[in-house]
């Protein structure tokens, strides 16, 4: 059975996570509530229960589908012909433009990860670290192959560059002087020029 609309345009669960993300994104998660978030979606709480059972849940889907998004594209990146060096910086940089294309679901998410339950959290660690773990075996592979000096480990690079990725909801804006793929084509060259034998 498809999700109800129930009287908007966008299926509810739709509207709720716009809602949740706007709100998250202005006010904080914790001084948001349900009767906000049901409020500005135009449904019921009944609604907001029935699809996600929590604020928490929503909180977890706006990190989850920002977090399946890149590993869907990793993953493709991982996965596809050609140089791993080419793969690699395809990768550091996607992770780059899609957080900042996403720059309201990675600002709540660094600011509220602590305020998830233990469970929600645990499950969130182990996604990344799957995210994390296809990185690295790319750095990996490029050592294998020469393509990538050794001399630093692998973990320290995947490290590295995701420090600058979580950075990235301190400092950019969308109306400063780099685009998203000008910061990703930086940041990528910068992993790249690190690795080189």
């Amino acid at each position: 059975m498809a999700p109800t609309t129930e009287g908007g345009g966008r299926p509810v669960p739709q509207r709720l996570l716009a809602a949740a993300t706007r709100l998250f994104a202005e006010r904080g998660y914790d001084r948001t509530s349900v009767q906000d978030i049901v409020e500005a979606a135009g449904v019921t709480k009944g609604a907001l229960y029935h699809y996600f059972g929590s604020k928490d849940d929503l909180l977890h889907e706006i990190y989850g589908r920002l977090l399946r998004l890149q590993q869907e594209r990793l993953d493709a990146f991982a996965d596809a012909d050609g140089p791993v060096a080419e793969r690699l910086r395809a990768a550091a940089a996607d992770v780059v433009v899609t957080t900042l294309e996403h720059l309201d679901d990675a600002t709540i998410f660094s600011r509220s990860m602590h305020q998830l339950s233990p469970e929600k959290n645990r499950q969130v660690r182990a996604e990344r670290r799957r995210y994390h773990e296809r990185f690295r075996a790319l750095v990996e592979e490029g050592g294998r192959t020469g393509e990538f000096s050794t001399a630093t480990p692998a973990d320290l690079v995947v490290d590295y560059h995701f420090g600058s990725v979580h950075h990235l909801v301190t400092w950019y804006r969308p109306d400063g002087p780099l685009t998203p793929r000008e910061v990703a084509d930086h940041l990528a060259d910068l992993l790249l020029r690190a690795l080189r034998p």
